[in-house]
């Protein structure tokens, strides 16, 4: 494969001393996105890219197949709320999912929201939304282009009408109705200067209440902290509607504080005042707060709290810790529901207000259950039913209702999808780290894989935040599998699969760990004769990018091809964009002389060395990423193709009009998945076939 002929890229003489280490950083100015000389460079990588891929004739069939596929109509678990039930929806190939309202389970719906009618290309988004307590009201935010800025605005759940209501400049929050429905909650930051809006730092933000027919000038300051500029605040609005519950959170940290407001118009309580760990309200009897916290237990645990005697001795533990992780805790006819983690994969137990065993929700498969930012159960305390999507690799996100008098679980809606899951198993299997850990991983594949070395195979992982990786479903999973590939994802530590001290083992100091252990897959993969390095690619999506970029840094001899998206690749200016700062509880700090060693000694983009071979690298971002900003990716990749050794391609797929991926329109996420497949395709030397 001859050598290619990359498009210049500018190199200065910028150089930072950090801790008296001189630190170059040449491709600084690929920071500015804005800039004319960065569209230039971004417009001649496109077209090298895209000249690349183009060639390639199994992309059509690639495409085609993916399209096929994608066109299902799919639906997630529908919320209750003043007797009617409002549900997400999609017939296929919409860019955007549709928001529709029943009147009752059995009759049909009617559309209450079409998110693709508010731009033609798709690219605004319905990025978060909620409805008053009677059902007659719809707050919706709607986000462009990627962003997380999101606007406000309220509908008529009657009539369809919106009011002229505005809210601008809100990010990271959703809306908490008022008890009487008159308005609601929300938090926003000051409007950023002009030219920073997708790259300015992001501190200081309050909480407000809105009046419905009010201009947002007229909203009401209801808490902020000037002397904390990194503390944030979720509101939460308890079902008898005497609390106002405060989340109190700093950046990513899964720790948080907790105050609350007896309403209408208390002082604010600060009842957990101390950043020591996860607090997260799940109901309450008047003043007797019930919350699901790590304290004391990594693995989560139920405790009663009465805010009368707010003392920790005072506390009662209603269910206490297991092995399996307690991820969340809601309550539907009067009883505590509990989402679990054993293993990495999704259980349901019921428990009386006492804390005795109340049963549990039958699970179809090793699985999970669909879920955005929340626990993915609806319901409220006082109702007898609850909804949920269940999903597997092969499993597509079907909804069930489970009936608390029947004590069954009935599905309401399955998707039909031309893909026969027969033909396919999924195994757990464990791979051995550096210092000895056991690391899960599922392994989905052809029955009749026959292990060779031969197989292309894609390793998937993301390793960090407390987030767990769990079984999933994905029409791009599935295109992979009939490609005849085999898919590999990894249970990194760093994530949330066995609680804080998993997460924890993976954080600032322990973050090597999460490179050896997807390193260990990767090995594990190849001595089991899964795959071999000419056959293995690797993939992973914004702190899973940091993961790709890390190992492939680290380990370039051991892959065949790499895919790392929308990924942290400057890990010495992370914190010096939009939310990046918020990261610091996780990966630690430059400011820090001895985090400033850990980050720098395997930061991807100060760890690339001129003349060695790397593997096949397809870099992905978004011009519009204001979470994970391209300027990481631009440098990266500049400084990747400098520095190429080998005959392997270094590309870098640039999105226009696209953030870091939620809210992304279908056609968009066709393509980018396409090129993704593609680029493995030929690098991996993958003789395809594809069809139902």
């Amino acid at each position: 494969m001859p050598k290619f002929a990359y498009p210049v890229t500018k190199s200065t003489g910028q150089i930072d001393n950090l801790h008296g280490v001189p630190v170059p950083d040449p491709y600084r100015w690929l920071e500015n996105v804005d800039e004319p000389e960065t569209r230039a460079w971004v417009e001649a990588q496109n077209a090298l890219t895209y000249a690349y891929l183009e060639k390639i004739s199994a992309r059509d069939r690639i495409r085609a197949r993916m399209t096929e596929l994608w066109d299902y109509a799919r639906a997630l678990a529908p919320l209750k709320r003043g007797g009617r039930y409002f549900q997400l929806r999609n017939s296929g190939l919409q860019n955007q999912d549709e928001l529709v309202v029943f009147e009752r389970l059995q009759t049909e719906p009617r559309l209450l929201l079409d998110p693709n009618r508010l731009s033609t290309d798709g690219t605004v988004a319905l990025n978060n939304w909620s409805v008053s307590q009677d059902g007659r009201w719809l707050a919706y935010a709607a986000s462009f282009s990627g962003s997380d800025w999101q606007t406000w605005r309220v509908r008529s759940v009657d009539t369809g009408d919106d009011l002229p209501d505005r809210i601008e400049w809100s990010k990271f929050s959703g809306a908490e109705w008022l008890p009487d429905s008159s308005g609601f909650y929300y938090a926003r930051y000051a409007a950023p200067e002009p030219g920073q809006e997708y790259q300015g730092t992001n501190y200081f933000q309050k909480l407000f209440r809105h009046r419905l027919g009010e201009a947002q000038e007229q909203d009401s300051l209801i808490y902020e902290r000037p002397d904390q500029k990194d503390w944030g605040f979720s509101p939460l609005v308890t079902e008898d509607g005497c609390y106002l519950i405060l989340s109190v959170w700093k950046g990513t940290d899964v720790r948080n504080r907790l105050f609350y407001q007896e309403l209408p118009g208390g002082e604010i309580v600060e009842l957990i005042s101390e950043l020591e760990a996860t607090y997260e309200f799940v109901g309450n009897d008047g003043p007797i707060f019930y919350l699901r916290t790590n304290l004391d237990a990594p693995h989560g645990c139920l405790i009663a709290v009465d805010t009368r005697q707010p003392d920790c001795a005072n506390w009662h533990t209603l269910i206490p810790e297991t092995f399996d992780v307690l991820e969340g805790v809601t309550m539907a006819n009067d009883t505590f529901v509990a989402l679990y983690l054993h293993h990495a994969h999704h259980q349901i137990r019921l428990f009386a207000r006492t804390g005795a065993s109340a049963g549990e929700i039958t699970l179809p498969a090793i699985g999970s259950l669909y879920r955005s930012d929340t626990l993915g159960i609806n319901c409220q305390r006082k109702d007898t039913e609850l909804f949920y999507a269940f999903q597997s690799f092969t499993y597509p996100t079907t909804v069930f209702r489970y009936d608390f008098e029947q004590k069954i679980s009935q599905m309401i809606f399955q998707p039909a999808i031309a893909f026969d899951a027969n033909g396919f198993e999924i195994e757990q299997t464990f791979a051995t780290s550096k210092d000895g850990t056991q690391i899960p991983m599922f392994l989905i594949h052809h029955s009749n894989l026959e292990r060779n070395g031969q197989n292309p195979t894609l390793l998937y992982g993301y390793g960090g935040f407390n987030i767990p990786v769990l079984p999933a479903f994905g029409i791009t999973s599935l295109v992979w599998l009939e490609m005849g590939g085999v898919m590999a994802v990894a249970n990194l530590r760093g994530g949330g699969e066995y609680g804080e001290e998993w997460h924890r083992a993976g954080m600032i100091h322990n973050k090597q760990n999460v490179f050896d252990d997807f390193i260990a897959c990767a090995e594990n993969l190849i001595a089991n004769r899964i795959t071999s390095t000419p056959k293995l690619a690797i993939y992973g999506r914004s702190n899973g990018g940091l993961l790709v970029g890390a190992c492939l840094t680290q380990r370039p001899e051991l892959f065949g091809a790499a895919l790392p998206a929308v990924g942290v690749m400057d890990m010495l200016r992370f914190h010096k964009f939009t939310i990046g700062w918020a990261w610091v509880s996780d990966y630690g700090s430059v400011d820090d002389a001895e985090q400033f060693k850990t980050l720098y000694a395997y930061s991807p983009l100060h760890n690339i060395h001129p003349g060695v071979a790397y593997p096949a690298t397809l870099v992905t971002t978004g011009d519009h990423d204001d979470r994970v900003v391209p300027g990481h990716s631009f440098k990266f990749a500049a400084t990747l193709q400098a520095a190429q050794g080998g005959p392997a391609p270094i590309l870098i797929r640039i999105q226009t009009k696209s953030g870091h991926g939620f809210g992304k329109p279908t056609a968009i996420l066709i393509e980018e998945f396409t090129d993704q497949w593609t680029f493995l395709a030929d690098v991996l030397d993958m003789h395809i076939t594809l069809g139902g």
